[in-house]
């Protein structure tokens, strides 16, 4: 192993039953690199996570680690027992400081105080006192407040948050993240994406959202054809390099075929034509074949499911509210669909986006307000909750459930063997039982359930999710030409920007803005309205506007106002910097927790002051 190297992989095979997954795998991962894995569902991306992190056995190879290497694991859905508080539960990955503060616990809590003085030197070398206060700082950094909350009470995505603070918490030297996006909402991926851009962490990381593989990693691992293809650059020089390769090695099939039918031939004739000294002519002839008919074409999913008529009229909110005890998700709103409408909602987790997709189908009912809906309507509702499968029933069976025949469109029908086809399951695969299915798979055929109904208004929410790149290509192609309408809940910023014409931004407390455009216009716009908001705001070395109009009707700035115009411009001045101070060192990875937990503290009570002093600033500035 290289001086550099913190992880070797050699010779790694891997069977599950009959199924062959990876075979002679070789890999290393370097000091200090950002790792990102791509393959298709079902390929084994986790399976090899699971057997890196000595989680699941494997036939053969070898896998070394250097030395005393710590490694952080975040699975794809990490669990705790649900009495645990969330304070509890950082307690729970084991490390060494963890170790020692629970041995000093147990000191404590056993009559006699067994090895007390013991624990508490240990305490005291460990600096572990103010390890309470660092659990804190990086919870409130992601945005868990409520420390004392049982995990049961928990949603998927503060159970997620709340396993990266216990990965971020051990501070390893390798963290191995099992699709950490998934569940996460768009500010927390920005965040966590910056954060790893940072680090000076290794990291090893499983993930299908294409912007943050290309923001993060460096190299990227393709597992492909039972083996891995490495390429040293982010996702945008991946696909570069992949399409170079696919094209390379066509370019050699072909050349092998072409000298296969000339074999062909030559074997055809009768042996006494061949002669009696071409045996080892007819040996590489047999290994020809069998490179010769090796299947490399790239299978695609091609979603041509044809959509019901949809009328003109769709569906109307006529100024809908909704509210649950003191939390609004709906004030008087009022929104007309237009056929063929393609929509993204956006917001922070619990501002109410998948209680408005209820509202929609009408799973919920509005406090006041109507819902109408066209006659002509048929929704097709993909949901986090709604992939209900009886896993003792065979993938065909459950397909044959619905429909034993799907209309695609001009006269064409598919039967249902033939249409999961389309999505990947190979005849073997559709008789498998659905249990036998990973997670991918399982969300593919979920999504070939809610499309073979034929629907004409799609209602998506995360399905990106466990989905594999290339399924979500192909899915975004077909919504892009879906003729009816679509209205989409998702975490993947590129997926988005693919599918959408524009997107609804819960913002809280039933406040929502319609925005004109994807979801990178709709952040570059939101930047750069804050930029306009800074720089309308003075500065104290800002020089005054040297005439000004005046407006009938206006007051005249009183004496005091006009001193308290010159304080506020002085204040507003030292909150921006330290604003931009405080928003630098949260930047940084320098920092330890406490002052992180510190400066995160302070930061929204500056930005408070500042909207507070700016708004009276810009009425002030209206008098003359």
């Amino acid at each position: 192993m290289a001086l550099n190297t913190i992880l070797d992989v050699r010779g790694l095979t891997k069977r599950i039953g009959n199924l062959l997954l990876m075979e002679n795998l070789d890999f290393s991962l370097t000091e200090g690199s950002k790792v990102g894995i791509i393959a298709k569902n079902g390929m084994g991306k986790t399976t090899l996570l699971n057997i890196l992190c000595d989680n699941e056995d494997y036939q053969a190879g070898e896998i070394v680690w250097r030395r005393d290497l710590r490694v952080g694991y975040l699975k794809q859905s990490p669990s705790y027992p649900a009495e645990l508080t969330v304070m509890e539960a950082c307690f729970q990955h084991g490390s060494h400081l963890t170790d020692i503060i629970m041995g000093y616990q147990k000191a404590l809590d056993t009559p006699g105080n067994p090895d007390l003085d013991m624990w508490l030197e240990k305490m005291e070398q460990a600096n572990a006192w103010d390890y309470e206060a660092k659990i804190k700082g990086v919870l409130s950094m992601l945005k868990i407040n409520d420390f004392n909350q049982k995990i049961g009470h928990l949603s998927g995505g503060q159970i997620k948050r709340v396993a990266l603070a216990n990965i971020l918490l051990t501070e390893p030297d390798l963290l191995v993240l099992d699709e950490p996006t998934n569940h996460l909402d768009l500010e927390m991926i920005e965040w966590l994406e910056r954060y790893l851009c940072q680090t000076t962490m290794s990291l090893l990381m499983v993930t299908h959202d294409r912007y943050f593989l290309d923001r993060v990693c460096d190299d990227i691992i393709e597992l492909a054809d039972h083996t891995v293809y490495s390429y040293h650059g982010n996702y945008s020089y991946y696909l570069d390099k992949r399409h170079e390769r696919l094209e390379q090695r066509n370019a050699e099939l072909a050349r092998l075929n072409n000298l296969y039918r000339k074999e062909l031939e030559w074997m055809r004739r009768t042996p006494s034509a061949r002669g009696h000294k071409a045996r080892y002519r007819e040996d590489a002839f047999f290994q020809l074949e069998e490179k010769a008919k090796q299947n490399f074409n790239e299978e695609k999913t091609r979603l041509e499911v044809k959509s019901s008529y949809i009328g003109n009229k769709i569906f109307e909110m006529n100024y809908v509210s909704k509210a649950f005890g003191n939390k609004i998700i709906l004030k008087d709103f009022y929104y007309n669909f237009s056929r063929y409408e393609k929509m993204g909602i956006v917001g922070n987790n619990g501002t109410g986006k998948t209680t408005f997709l209820k509202l929609l189908l009408g799973r919920i009912a509005p406090d006041s307000g109507k819902i109408s809906v066209g006659q002509t309507v048929r929704f097709g509702y993909y949901s986090q909750e709604g992939m209900a499968f009886n896993n003792q029933m065979k993938v065909i069976d459950a397909v044959r459930e619905i429909a034993e025949y799907v209309d695609l469109g001009k006269g064409r029908k598919l039967s249902a063997s033939q249409f999961l086809q389309y999505f990947l399951f190979s005849p073997e695969k559709q008789y498998n039982y659905i249990y036998k299915l990973s997670g991918g798979e399982l969300r593919r055929l979920y999504l070939c359930t809610v499309l073979m109904q034929s629907p004409n208004f799609l209602i998506l929410d995360e399905p990106t999710n466990d989905l594999d790149i290339v399924t979500l290509q192909v899915l975004e192609e077909y919504l892009q030409q879906f003729e009816g309408c679509v209205i989409i809940v998702s975490h993947d910023r590129y997926f988005m920007d693919k599918v959408v014409d524009h997107v609804l931004v819960f913002k809280g407390n039933g406040e929502v803005k319609d925005f004109p455009g994807n979801y990178t216009q709709y952040r570059e716009s939101k930047v750069a309205e804050q930029d306009k908001v800074v720089s309308v705001k003075p500065s104290q070395t800002a020089e005054p506007p040297k005439t000004k109009v005046k407006t009938p009707g206006k007051q005249r700035m009183t004496f005091k106002e006009k001193q308290e115009f010159d304080i506020l411009s002085q204040e507003i001045s030292q909150l921006e910097d330290e604003r931009n101070r405080i928003v630098s060192l949260l930047s940084g990875t320098t920092l330890a927790v406490d002052e992180i937990n510190s400066l995160s503290k302070r930061l929204p009570i500056v930005e408070a002051q500042l909207d507070e002093k700016s708004n009276r600033w810009l009425e002030l500035s209206e008098l003359e």
